[in-house]
């Protein structure tokens, strides 16, 4: 089973859970998710060869910048270190700067009148406040000049397969953010997942009209890997954002993940990635 056959198998099932037309006596054509988690991770794990890089380095482009949000969610960043970060956005021609929401009124003064928008946090790190608090969240950010939010789901609620409300948690934000023309990336956070949840979080998060889908916090360990983006890709499809994040510190870490499917990288170390240094910077 290739990786494109992997990947139809798995989301055909998750759909067919989704659907409540999931047959548990029917016999499975590949990948079970419905009923059989084992045997999609041991299908996962068999094609590990299969679902890895392959990627065409020729059709990166080569200027990165505008494919990173330069980060800053450093609990004990200052006011200076804002007003750096967004210096250094405008310097550099990021996608966008992501502060915490305390600093979205900050960024967007220092950024107005420049093409470098304003992404903020929403239910970050944990995902686990409630879905209200989160929409709450996301319209006041939004008030103070964020045009990109990056929600975390309530990855409890997926893993006990809660999916409905996974899905409603983060069609909350998405509506939110559409009212006024803003985008939503929502963080699935894949350390903490098995390849079956990837899939099924990124299903959702496609069900539930969000524009992007994205690996990490950065605060749960793990990353980004190519490995995951490229599940994820297979499952949204061609016209859905994939945003790696976390543990991105080069050039060829950015690279890699955008010739596996990336149209966004998060990053702190966004100016060594550009100018070819090496960072240990995280978030």
């Amino acid at each position: 089973m290739n990786r494109e056959e992997l990947i139809e198998a798995v989301t055909k099932e998750v759909l067919a859970v989704l659907s409540g037309s999931a047959d548990p006596d029917a016999e499975c054509e590949g990948a079970c998710a419905a009923h059989s988690p084992d045997k999609v991770r041991n299908i996962v794990a068999n094609g590990a060869d299969r679902v890895s890089y392959q990627g065409n380095g020729s059709d990166v482009p080569l200027d990165l910048a505008k494919f990173i949000d330069h980060t800053l969610l450093k609990p004990d960043a200052t006011a200076d270190d804002i007003d750096l970060l967004c210096a250094e956005a405008k310097d550099y021609g990021f996608a966008a700067v992501c502060v915490n929401p305390a600093w979205v009124k900050r960024a967007a003064v220092n950024l107005k009148g420049t093409k470098v928008r304003v992404a903020s946090v929403v239910g970050f790190p944990f995902g686990a406040t409630t879905s209200d608090i989160k929409a709450l969240e996301t319209r006041r950010v939004l008030r103070d000049g964020a045009r990109e939010i990056d929600m975390v789901i309530n990855i409890g609620a997926l893993k006990s397969g809660q999916y409905d409300h996974v899905r409603d948690d983060i069609a909350k934000v998405a509506d939110a953010c559409h009212e006024v023309g803003a985008l939503t990336k929502v963080i699935i956070e894949t350390s903490l997942l098995d390849d079956e949840e990837k899939v099924m979080a990124s299903h959702l998060a496609k069900e539930a009209k969000a524009d992007y889908v994205k690996t990490s916090t950065g605060f749960a360990g793990g990353g980004a890997t190519v490995h995951d983006v490229l599940l994820m890709r297979e499952t949204v499809g061609p016209d859905m954002g994939v945003k790696a994040s976390g543990g991105v510190r080069n050039r060829e870490d950015a690279e890699e993940m955008i010739a596996a499917g990336a149209t966004r990288i998060g990053a702190s170390a966004g100016i060594s990635i550009v100018t070819g240094g090496t960072s240990s910077e995280q978030y």
